[in-house]
């Protein structure tokens, strides 16, 4: 496969299925498993990824941007010894559950290489892609409830932050993941969708951060920029068009066809890796 292929599809595969819940971890894990594809070069993870975080900027900029001074208003407030939740904005409300919904993921630091190690085996992949279809088809039963960014609790937010923790795992959505984590806490589906995308910044970032080190130790070949940069584009469009799509599901409150495409391709990526069947 050509470089500029493998940038584009890598690219496609990133953006729609950061935001759609299919899991883009479990996908890109697969392409390279089944087509015999070298591992994604660190520089090129990180790229792809702030391209579908510039895609959650773009939709949802109206929402985010007030966030800035929310969040140093607050700081300031904390320093201050003047800060009480139940005083606090609307938006410096929102800024703390997204700090908190963030915490989990902390505990999932020491046990990176054991995820890397999953995402190499394409029938454990295809486990956790079934368990992530059998999750969504339970989601869509979920009430909205009554749960928005006025009286949402820390509770609320941290348990969805552990639904993101548990979706570090290849194969399981991290959107899908938070989405349902929202609507088991009595979030309405527009607030947990906006919640589930907003709270992946810093994910993302910190994700991002924490790689950097690696990234630092080799150099990016000047054959290499390019497709680097159209592969990061290409995410960046095909993410602002599966969070399109996905806001316009979720208010019909219908994760269905999510759920049976996740038990079809889990099934029938167990039944190719067992028996040793690739597309290299």
């Amino acid at each position: 496969m050509s470089k500029w292929l493998f940038v584009i599809i890598s690219g496609i595969i990133q953006g729609l299925a950061e935001f759609l819940p299919i899991s883009s971890s479990g996908h890109l894990s697969l392409f390279q498993n089944f087509f015999g594809m070298d591992e994604i070069p660190m520089t090129f993870d990180i790229m792809l990824h702030l391209g579908t975080l510039a895609a959650v900027f773009i939709v949802y900029r109206k929402d985010i941007f007030p966030l800035v001074p929310a969040f140093f208003s607050m700081l300031g407030k904390v320093f201050k010894g003047k800060f009480k939740l139940s005083e606090a904005t609307v938006h410096e409300r929102f800024v703390l559950m997204v700090l908190i919904a963030t915490l989990p993921l902390i505990l999932i630091v020491p046990f990176t290489d054991y995820i890397d190690l999953i995402g190499q085996t394409s029938w454990a992949i295809g486990c956790i892609l079934i368990f992530n279809g059998v999750m969504l088809f339970v989601s869509d039963k979920l009430a909205s409830g009554k749960v928005n960014g006025e009286n949402v609790k820390p509770r609320n937010a941290l348990v969805t932050g552990l639904f993101q923790m548990c979706a570090t795992l290849p194969g399981l959505s991290r959107s899908g993941s938070t989405i349902t984590g929202g609507l088991t806490q009595g979030f309405n589906r527009e607030y947990a969708v906006k919640f589930s995308f907003i709270m992946s910044i810093p994910a993302i970032l910190g994700a991002a951060v924490t790689d950097i080190p690696d990234v630092m130790e080799g150099a990016i070949a000047k054959a290499d920029i390019l497709p680097f940069i159209v592969g990061t584009l290409v995410a960046f469009v095909s993410g602002i068009a599966a969070m399109k799509l996905l806001i316009y599901i979720s208010k019909k409150s219908n994760f269905r066809i999510f759920s049976v495409y996740c038990l079809i391709v889990g099934a029938l990526i167990i039944v190719l890796d067992l028996c040793n069947i690739t597309f290299a």
